[in-house]
């Protein structure tokens, strides 16, 4: 019986995705293929061999046979697929795939976090599933934490990542197939432009309509809906970009960058966010030349990517600015020239010393704090450009002197990261090259059962540069 019901739904359901033009768009398609995916899912349900038959049919439809690695599992166990799932906004989502994995999920602000168990998550049409290998420790994620920027809750947190390529989305164009193929390493940015809003058509991905419009205001990807599912509940949870603090995510393919075997996975997930946005506060909004001088202003993982883009790109007087003394060592190894605890002394003053009583020509403020917003302003010289990275506490106000920024034409800018599709792979070069020092840049290890431990870690001030939880 359900031979002869396959046969019948197969002949009505190809004619229906034969009546959708090779060059619909892309979400006209994704419709049709939907409508397959449910036509077809009362009679998997029922059919003993229901796995096979539907990994034939998306065979049939040109999409990657590539999970035969989740069948048992994200923890490598012989865990049995889930039970065809309800109907809700789940439903038809994980047929194929089946198998769980563990991440790590933020719920109330100021509460430690929870690792807990999900449906593997499946990607939609240019998106991409990834097996995680390493994701790093970011204040962003810590500033969600702690309430201090809101986010729609419970979500998995995490948002710099590498990983290996699972599988496709049903109708992935199929350069981006090839350019990620199964297998492949891939690094992914934060940020994850959509590729086809007003701004990343005119290059700008850093300011992509989608992901504010969708992940950062709604937690989710750019249908509005989430790929994170609960094992136990088929509840929901949102996504801080990818949700990279788990065994696996989904990204959209416009935010990754090939990841060459030469660089390690761990070290190399800095890439995606740290190292992402010191590029881009140096490239597109400080406009670093040769012979500049710069000031960088709190020396955590951001600050310290900063110093060595700032010397790769031939700064000359590269000044580190923190009250750690051991972060300010360490800042010596990664390109400063000069050194300054705020707690010991004027900053401002000093940089101004160094400088010749002129300041810099360049001040990166990567903290995030009022006091740190008005150093930032007044280390720069005459016609500056004082550069804010660091993000603060929802509502927080930084002041400026009116007078000296109109006479003295002080440029303020914010950045808050770089271009995904322009930039990620120019980060990954000049690591490849050891250009950037990424063993250096990274000063602490995590296992993912110990990801609260390093977000702990992260709030007391105990990681020197940048941490990374490992998922290998």
């Amino acid at each position: 019986e359900c031979l002869r019901l396959f046969v019948n739904k197969s002949l009505t359901t190809f004619k229906c995705l034969l009546r959708c033009p090779e060059n619909s768009d892309q979400y006209l398609q994704s419709v049709y293929l939907r409508r397959l995916i449910m036509a077809f899912a009362p009679i998997l349900r029922r059919a003993s061999a229901a796995k096979s038959l539907f990994s034939l049919s998306r065979l049939s439809l040109g999409s990657s046979p590539s999970v035969r690695s989740l069948q048992t599992g994200a923890s490598g166990d012989d865990r049995q697929p889930p039970p065809p799932p309800s109907p809700s906004s789940i439903a038809g989502y994980h047929v194929s795939s089946g198998g769980y994995m563990r991440g790590a999920v933020y719920r109330e602000p100021n509460q430690p976090l929870t690792i807990e168990e999900f449906h593997i998550p499946r990607p939609k049409v240019n998106e991409i599933l990834i097996k995680t290998k390493a994701c790093g420790v970011c204040h962003s994620d810590l500033h969600v934490m702690k309430g201090e920027i809101p986010f729609s809750s419970p979500c998995v947190i995490g948002h710099e990542i590498t990983g290996e390529v699972v599988e496709h989305g049903p109708l992935t164009d199929h350069k981006i197939i090839q350019r990620f193929p199964i297998g492949s390493r891939v690094v992914g940015a934060f940020i994850m432009p959509c590729g086809t809003c007003s701004y990343c058509a005119k290059g700008h991905d850093d300011l992509c309509e989608d992901f504010f419009a969708f992940n950062r205001a709604k937690g989710t990807l750019y249908d509005g809906e989430t790929r994170l599912f609960l094992r136990h509940d088929d509840s929901p949870v949102y996504m801080y970009s990818m949700g990279g603090m788990a065994e696996y995510c989904v990204t959209p393919a416009h935010g990754l960058a090939p990841l060459p075997e030469s660089l390690p996975y761990t070290e190399s997930a800095i890439l995606g966010c740290a190292v992402f946005t010191a590029y881009g506060a140096m490239a597109h909004a400080a406009e670093i030349r040769p012979g500049d001088s710069i000031a960088v202003i709190g020396i955590g993982g951001v600050g310290s990517s900063c110093l060595q883009i700032a010397r790769a790109f031939g700064a000359s007087d590269i000044i580190a600015v923190d009250v750690q003394d051991d972060k300010l060592e360490k800042a010596k190894t990664l390109g400063a020239t000069h050194t300054v605890n705020a707690a010991k002394e004027d900053a401002v003053e000093r940089i101004r010393e160094i400088t010749g009583g002129m300041g810099v020509d360049v001040a990166v403020e990567a903290l995030g704090r009022p006091q740190t917003f008005m150093q930032c302003t007044l280390s720069v010289k005459d016609g500056g450009k004082a550069v804010m990275i660091g993000l603060s506490q929802a509502g927080s106000v930084g002041e400026i002197d009116i007078n000296r920024l109109v006479r003295r034409k002080i440029k303020v800018i914010g950045s808050y990261g770089g271009r995904a599709r322009q930039d990620l792979p120019k980060v990954v070069k000049l690591a490849e090259s050891g250009i950037f020092n990424l063993k250096n840049a990274v000063s602490s290890k995590y296992k993912f059962e110990d990801a609260g431990k390093a977000f702990q870690d992260l709030n007391e001030g105990k990681i020197v540069s940048r941490g990374v939880v490992e998922i290998l």
